[in-house]
């Protein structure tokens, strides 16, 4: 009889770990896809999807940052510039107007005199091991960096002055676009430890001013290095890892970049996963939900959230280089941080921080929904219009395309606060074991 009774709790039990929920959604998710599939066409629809897998990269970039360590990163913007850029620098052919001149032992020069400039800025922030007292050390730093500053950025603006007079731009390296991801990562990394070391201290609000403010210094930096990235002038086109439009067509083309989107997410996935249910990631979360417990049990709290927010940002990285090479160009200014920090966000936000399977489920719908949010505007407008002119005879404005592009803004917006609303935690929270 206890048997019976056994059997049944376990098959009830078994029954209850179905996920009725994640399978609800991925179904309707489905059926979105598809009916995009059928009223827009296979190429505009598969350009839709690949587009949604690299915010999905950036998103499961953020949810490890925000979700496993609650740290939250209002740059995302700065961190997919960089991939882009890395991108477009490693797979733009080389130009050999610019490596046939004097200039780049010229440019080479200026880039020593910067980085001996650095090496002695930071020895001087090391002389209070000297006995030297903090202040006057601090002073002195100060002092001797604006000087350098100066000195090597009056030498640095003659040179790429006259790169960009004579050659345009130095060009890129002409080398696979995969190679770009990788650098793109690992630059997008380096910047984030910089950054995680002098800000992870602050609390979470001045964290993400922080970020924010990092983000405008790299994209200001890369609008105004037209002898690096023509600036304004925008390099394009940037080569595809896979066979490109040209050589199989628009829709086989966009099919295969989204077959490699596809393998790198379920590695990335593959990876989180792991992390996540590995002793690291409970570590993680345990430093997140309670920091003093984890630190009287004697975790370096520093340590551990100065490497979740560097893993963070290198995914941004990768997934920005991934972008940028697919839309086969770069334009700094076209990095805003309503579509690149804000849409992350969101998508986060919907599928649930922390939980990495709702993140990808996020960026895939609130990606459909950014972009079919103008056409269905659009079509919703002209109808009415229609119906206006017929029963009424109203005149129909003359903007109706400009009207339906705002609408992306106001449906996310409607949709961010309805599920703040109705769904904290995500349409997929987080799922957090507990321990008898």
């Amino acid at each position: 009889m206890s048997t019976q009774r056994e059997q049944r709790s376990d098959l009830v039990a078994t029954r209850s770990r179905l996920p009725k929920r994640e399978l609800t959604l991925f179904v309707a998710l489905l059926v979105a896809v598809l009916g995009v599939y059928a009223a827009m066409g296979t190429a505009y629809s598969t350009r839709m999807l690949v587009e949604a897998a690299c915010y999905a990269i950036l998103a499961l970039g953020l949810t490890i940052q925000w979700g496993y360590a609650g740290q939250f990163n209002a740059g995302v913007m700065g961190f997919v510039a960089l991939g882009g850029f890395s991108a477009m620098f490693f797979s733009v052919p080389v130009n050999e107007a610019f490596w046939s001149s004097e200039l780049p032992g010229e440019l080479g020069l200026g880039l020593l005199y910067l980085a001996l400039a650095i090496l002695a800025v930071f020895a001087t922030s090391r002389l209070d091991r000297l006995g030297v007292p903090r202040k006057l050390r601090t002073l002195i730093t100060i002092a001797l960096a604006v000087v350098l500053y100066l000195v090597v950025m009056s030498e640095l603006r003659v040179v790429t002055e006259e790169i960009h007079s004579r050659v345009d731009f130095i060009g890129g390296l002409g080398l696979p676009a995969w190679t770009g991801w990788i650098v793109g990562g690992a630059l997008a990394g380096g910047i984030g430890y910089f950054i995680g070391k002098v800000c992870l201290g602050l609390r979470s609000d001045y964290l993400a001013i922080a970020t924010l403010g990092i983000a405008e210094i790299i994209k200001a930096f890369l609008k105004n290095s037209e002898w690096l990235t023509r600036g304004t002038a925008t390099v394009s086109p940037l080569p595809w890892p896979t066979p490109g439009p040209a050589e199989v067509g628009f829709t086989l083309a966009r099919a295969l970049y989204l077959s490699l989107t596809a393998v790198l997410i379920a590695a990335i996935f593959f990876l989180l996963h792991r992390a996540y249910h590995a002793p690291w990631g409970r570590m993680i979360r345990a430093i997140r939900d309670n920091e003093t417990s984890a630190a009287a049990m004697g975790k370096d709290i520093n340590r551990r959230r100065l490497e979740i927010f560097v893993l963070g940002c290198i995914l941004m990285g990768i997934g920005g280089g991934v972008l940028g090479s697919f839309n086969s160009l770069f334009d700094p200014q076209g990095y805003l941080p309503l579509n690149h920090t804000f849409l992350v966000l969101v998508m986060v936000i919907l599928g649930g921080p922390g939980n990495n399977l709702g993140t990808i489920f996020g960026a895939v719908a609130v990606y459909i929904i950014w972009i079919m949010s103008e056409p269905l505007a659009l079509f919703l407008m002209h109808s009415a219009v229609d119906i206006g002119q017929a029963m009424f005879g109203w005149d129909a404005p003359g903007n109706l395309d400009s009207r339906a592009l705002q609408a992306r803004v106001f449906v996310i917006g409607l949709l961010i606060t309805l599920v703040l609303r109705f769904a904290p935690k995500g349409l997929l929270p987080e799922k957090v074991k507990h321990h008898d």
